[in-house]
């Protein structure tokens, strides 16, 4: 009898193909060298091209107190009377430069800016990788207008599977449920090919990297 539909057809094409099984004709494949090139410069370099050319913004500090500077610096720019943040590490290094911070529950769906850290920074393509086991937890990386990111030089690496090696090894016991890569402000195009920032989550995002904390 005549396949009536294509699905059929295919299904019948990997039926057959799983019973009559060929030799492989692409053996002499090398599947552990590497596919993408190396890269071209240093990597904390060629993090900081992708991640403006992704939308982000990128910001050096010598130390914790240029840090603390550039943020008021920021606050002040933008007009902001405090920042929002859970991760008290965070809370504390900010509130002891006097910097209004916030935390409650409460302030949370007002919060314009929230600040976090993060667990990699990936220099291939400018993202960030951000785990539901830092303090921050889920909501901070989707939810404020503006998402800072805290992180540190050491934190660069060049791939994304380096990425997932150091969390791998960061939490050897398990890993997170859930670990998202974040590469740039958050945009789409899906109406009438119109780009839109900030139509899933954060609009802008700062990267604030510290040599070492």
């Amino acid at each position: 009898m005549e396949d009536s539909t294509t699905k059929e057809k295919i299904l019948k094409n990997v039926r057959n193909a799983l019973i009559a099984k060929n030799e492989n004709p692409f053996s002499d494949i090398d599947f552990k060298s590497e596919v993408l090139q190396q890269l071209s410069d240093d990597p904390a370099i060629v993090f900081v091209n992708k991640l403006q050319e992704n939308g982000g913004n990128f910001v050096y500090c010598e130390n914790e107190l240029d840090f603390t500077d550039k943020i008021k610096l920021l606050l002040n720019d933008k007009k902001w009377d405090s920042i929002y943040s859970l991760d008290e590490k965070l809370i504390s290094l900010l509130s002891a430069a006097g910097i209004n911070v916030k935390s409650s529950e409460d302030d949370f769906n007002s919060q314009i800016a929230g600040i976090s850290r993060c667990d990699f920074l990936i220099a291939r393509f400018g993202s960030i990788m951000v785990s539901s086991a830092l303090a921050s937890g889920r909501k901070m990386f989707v939810y404020p207008e503006t998402h800072i990111v805290l992180a540190t030089m050491s934190q660069i690496v060049n791939e994304l599977k380096d990425a997932i090696k150091g969390m791998k090894k960061k939490y050897p016991s398990r890993l997170p449920s859930q670990m998202t890569v974040i590469s740039g402000p958050s945009r789409t195009a899906d109406i009438e090919k119109t780009l839109v920032m900030g139509a899933h989550g954060p609009k802008e995002l700062l990267v604030f990297v510290v040599d070492d904390l």
